[in-house]
């Protein structure tokens, strides 16, 4: 059974960091392009940063030369680095593996960004 297991969230003020954890389960992850989304109270699911299989990784605009995301298949986990965050940065942030079934969504980690 797949799973999305989202951790590191947390209260920080603008200008914090902080470090988000993905653990994958169920999937071959190292063939898994695998994308950090987030949702806002009222607002759509928005996927913020992706990373293919091969370590290519794309932003949305919003969180360029912010956000970093990486990976580490052996442990199959999947990590968000998010820097000088803002108070627009606050949502609940999930992950998820291509084709992004909704069946795979995890509970999510909240980030909130005070200002």
């Amino acid at each position: 059974q797949v799973g999305f297991v989202e951790s590191g969230g947390g209260l920080v003020q603008a200008g914090g960091s902080l470090s988000l954890s993905c653990r994958v389960s169920g999937i071959i992850m190292a063939i898994q392009r695998i994308g950090w989304f987030h949702q806002a109270p009222g607002s759509e699911r928005v996927m913020v940063a992706n990373i293919t299989a091969q370590g290519r990784t794309s932003y949305v605009d919003s969180v360029k030369g912010r956000f970093t995301i990486s990976r580490d298949n052996a442990k199959a986990e999947v990590y968000l680095q998010m820097n000088n965050l803002k108070p627009e940065d606050t949502a609940v942030y999930y992950c998820n593996a291509e084709p992004w079934r909704s069946a795979n969504w995890g509970e999510g980690t909240q980030v909130a960004v005070s200002s």
